[in-house]
C-alpha cells in the first residue's frame, strides 16, 4: 500500500501562488505515476495534472496549461503542484493519486486539499 498526504492548501487571491505538495510513504518502490485532480463545489472531479514517477513525462489538463507546474523530489517521495496566476475558478479541492505500472487506473489516493482563491 502507498498513502499519500497532500499539503499546501489554503486562501489566496487571484493572481498569486500557491504550492501544494504530496507526500507519499509505505510502499513507494510500487509507484509508477502520479497525479493531481481537483474538484470545485457541484461539479465533477477534474484531471489537473500527470507525471511518471521515473523520468520526466508530464501532460496537463487543458484548463490548468501554462499556469500549473507538475513536478515531483523522488529523493523525498514527494509530488508538487505549482500554481500560478490564481483564478477564481481553480477553488476547489486537489487530489493527488498515484498508481502502480500493473493497473490502468489510480489506485492510491489523498485526502484532498482545500485551494481556495477570492477574486
Amino acid at each position: 500500500q502507498v498513502q499519500l498526504i497532500e499539503s499546501g492548501g489554503g486562501l489566496a487571491q487571484a493572481g498569486g501562488s500557491l504550492r501544494l505538495s504530496c507526500a507519499a510513504s509505505g510502499r513507494t518502490s510500487r509507484l509508477y505515476s502520479m497525479g493531481w485532480f481537483r474538484q470545485a463545489p457541484g461539479k465533477e472531479r477534474e484531471f489537473v495534472a500527470f507525471i511518471r514517477w521515473s523520468g520526466s513525462n508530464t501532460y496537463y489538463g487543458d484548463s490548468v496549461k501554462g499556469r500549473f507546474t507538475i513536478s515531483r523530489d523522488s529523493a523525498k517521495n514527494t509530488m508538487y503542484l505549482q500554481i500560478d496566476n490564481l483564478k477564481p475558478e481553480d477553488t476547489a479541492v486537489y487530489y493527488c493519486a498515484a498508481r502502480e505500472p500493473t493497473v490502468l487506473t489510480y489506485n492510491w489516493w489523498g485526502q484532498g486539499t482545500q485551494v481556495t482563491v477570492s477574486s
